[in-house]
């Protein structure tokens, strides 16, 4: 009997994509930008010097980048004895957004198109903010744009405080997103509102309506709050989570991975704020899952404190965080477990712009039962979800292949 470990660093692409010229992505590569701005002394923030991940190097992220842009980056070594199965993964899924990338790993990659507010100015139809306010019974709203999330409530915090009017803006993902104070405004009442907004956005096709609480004043600044929800629409099919709460296994997720799966699937769920609580959480839940558990992080800090805020120095470190930590999860692997570590999108912090880049992911894989083994390029996120459902004997899935040798 086995259990399953799936680790997403959020938004860890390793170059990009065969596709990412359709996404004005060509040259993006989250992983290999930062390590060369790191070996060149420009990413010495809390940190200096060569990024330093040498656990992650010897579950095979080198060769991975190697395979998916043809170049080791720079100042990181090359490594000889490597351990586990490692590749790198093409999205299958129209778009690059959190839930597809997260559905298609569970085995339902999206194949139709999102909706998108693809105006940098003036993003939603009047007559949508229209209905808004007027269920709402809001005084207005403020933004109405594409915008950085902390770069929108610095300069519009205080307005709103002072007007009632929440903050809305989105991004080149299907997102609607509302930011509002928690005291002024109210937290409850905040989430009240996204329900009502997913509500009428169905005609739109919206992939996820998101809170974004903030705190704080003009004089100190204001700060966004760990009260973040998602409020996203089902998957369009049964994924391997599904599959597996049927059959009598456990499904546990850590982080937002019940916001972006609505909650289906699950058979638990908990939350944790920052990179090294929701690890010290997923190896709390590691300690007491019974056989046949899926436990399902979501490691966000990287997309949302870095990525998008193009933070390389930040990023970085936490790089070098997690893989100071990633030791303890390999020690609380039991024999038969699986551990996956992948990503759902890039957000290369040297990139233009603010939003997600279109890339490859790596999809390293780490059982003490496990054979070092080069899984190449994938042609879709699918196979890792298609490796759970081997891994636990479910019917398989419909996309993906499995990258688990016969024998297991």
């Amino acid at each position: 009997m086995a259990r399953a470990i799936v680790l997403v660093l959020d938004s860890f692409g390793v170059g990009a994509a065969e596709d990412a010229a359709k996404f004005g992505d060509q040259g993006a590569d989250t992983f290999g930008h930062i390590a060369e701005l790191c070996a060149a002394g420009k990413a010495n923030e809390g940190r200096e010097g060569p990024l330093h991940i040498p656990n992650l190097m010897t579950l095979g992220l080198g060769e991975v980048s190697r395979g998916a842009t043809g170049r080791l980056p720079p100042a990181l070594p090359t490594v000889t004895a490597l351990h586990g199965r490692y590749g790198w993964a093409q999205e299958l899924s129209s778009g690059k957004d959190t839930p597809s990338g997260h559905w298609e790993m569970a085995g339902v990659p999206v194949l139709f198109e999102w909706g998108y507010f693809l105006n940098k100015e003036q993003s939603f139809p009047e007559e949508l903010l229209n209905r808004i306010i007027a269920a709402a019974e809001l005084p207005g709203v403020l933004g109405n744009c594409h915008a950085s999330g902390t770069e929108i409530i610095a300069r519009l915090g205080d307005q709103h405080c002072a007007t009632g009017q929440p903050i809305v803006y989105t991004s080149a993902d299907s997102v609607f997103q509302i930011a509002c104070h928690e005291e002024a405004f109210g937290l409850q009442r905040l989430y009240e509102l996204c329900q009502l907004v997913r509500e009428l956005l169905e005609p739109y096709n919206i992939g996820r309506v998101i809170a974004r609480p903030f705190v704080g004043n003009a004089d100190t600044g204001f700060t966004r709050t760990a009260n973040r929800k998602d409020y996203a629409v089902p998957p369009p099919a049964p994924t391997v989570l599904d599959k597996l709460k049927a059959s009598g296994g456990e499904v546990i997720s850590i982080g937002k991975i019940a916001d972006i799966f609505a909650h289906q699937g699950l058979t638990q769920s908990y939350k944790a704020d920052g990179l090294e609580a929701l690890l010290e959480k997923t190896l709390a839940v590691m300690r007491q899952a019974p056989q046949r558990s899926l436990i399902f992080t979501n490691l966000v800090d990287f997309d949302t404190l870095y990525g998008h805020r193009r933070d390389v120095s930040g990023y970085a470190r936490a790089l070098e965080t997690f893989d100071r930590l990633l030791p303890r999860v390999l020690e609380a692997l039991e024999q038969d477990d699986v551990l996956f570590l992948s990503a759902d999108h890039g957000c290369d912090p040297t990139w233009p712009g603010t939003d997600h880049t279109r890339e490859f992911v790596p999809v390293l894989m780490y059982g003490k039962n496990l054979p070092a083994h080069e899984l190449g390029k994938r042609e879709s996120f699918a196979d890792i979800g298609q490796s759970i459902a081997d891994l636990f004997g479910l019917e398989p899935m419909n996309y993906g292949t499995s990258m688990l040798p016969p024998r297991l």
